[in-house]
């Protein structure tokens, strides 16, 4: 493969200010987070979210949407409807950005999936990674560290049956149960769609909703592995504390400047 994007996340307010560390940090690209109050609510405010955007020239541009509590598969009609529309919504958006990628999650901020039908949430996928295509967006499905997506054979299932694309998210998937407890193997989240992964979010582990940092390359040498044997070519750094993203960028490094490494970058 290709040397990876290293990007970014949007974690420092000021576009140009995020930009100046980008770019003097050596990353080129940014993951642009967005939550629902985020959202322009007018032509007025989506002019002026584009406007701040387009800042980040010379730095490839995704999108990720951290929607707490906002799920179309929801056994609520009213909440369903209405998470559909913040979706679609957010691909309109995406898509006049000129966006190509957007993230999503399934039961954000759910301790289970209670309150949640298989079905509806099956069904309300596809849908939506159907829209996003329509509006030349690939539409990619995030494993979380709990509920439905963080357990790999129905992770499988919900790509497959929806044809979405994969964020292997190598935290979660580090501390969900079905790996911990050994039922499965991290790489089960996505060896049965392996031409599926497009984006990846690089820390260590999630520990009480916090992403924590490698301490060494060992740490995380796998898991990078497994990305590099994908093709996955879209690494984001998700850390939103300057200390902990450049140790990770070190580590990062590091691991991709070692010889032994070189011929998974050509």
């Amino acid at each position: 493969m290709n040397l990876p994007t290293i990007a970014i996340c949007n974690f420092i307010p000021d576009t140009a200010d995020l930009r100046e560390m980008a770019i003097r940090n050596g990353f080129s690209g940014v993951d642009w987070t967005f939550k629902v109050e985020d959202l322009p609510r007018s032509q007025a405010e989506e002019s002026r979210l584009l406007e701040k955007i387009s800042m980040l020239n010379g730095l490839e541009i995704r999108y990720h949407c951290a929607f707490n509590g906002v799920d179309a598969g929801d056994e609520d009609d009213r909440k369903a409807d209405e998470a559909m529309e913040i979706f679609q919504k957010v691909c309109r958006v995406v898509s006049r950005l000129e966006g190509t990628y957007m993230t999503i999650h399934l039961g954000l901020g759910r301790k289970s999936p209670e309150g949640l039908s298989w079905e509806r949430t099956v069904s309300s996928l596809a849908e939506l990674v159907a829209y996003a295509k329509s509006l030349g967006i690939e539409l990619c499905l995030e494993n979380l560290a709990s509920g439905w997506s963080s357990r790999p054979h129905l992770f499988e299932k919900l790509v497959r049956k929806s044809g979405a694309g994969i964020t292997l998210d190598i935290g979660h998937a580090r501390v969900c149960q079905a790996v911990r407890c050994r039922s499965f193997e991290l790489e089960d989240f996505v060896t049965p769609n392996p031409g599926r992964v497009f984006n990846a979010h690089i820390y260590h582990e999630e520990i009480d909703d916090r992403h924590v940092p490698p301490e060494c390359v060992e740490n995380i040498r796998n898991r990078l592995d497994l990305l590099c044997a994908l093709s996955c070519n879209w690494w984001v750094l998700e850390l939103r504390e300057e200390a902990p993203l450049m140790q990770t960028l070190k580590i990062v490094r590091e691991y991709m400047e070692n010889p032994e490494n070189e011929s998974k970058f050509v």
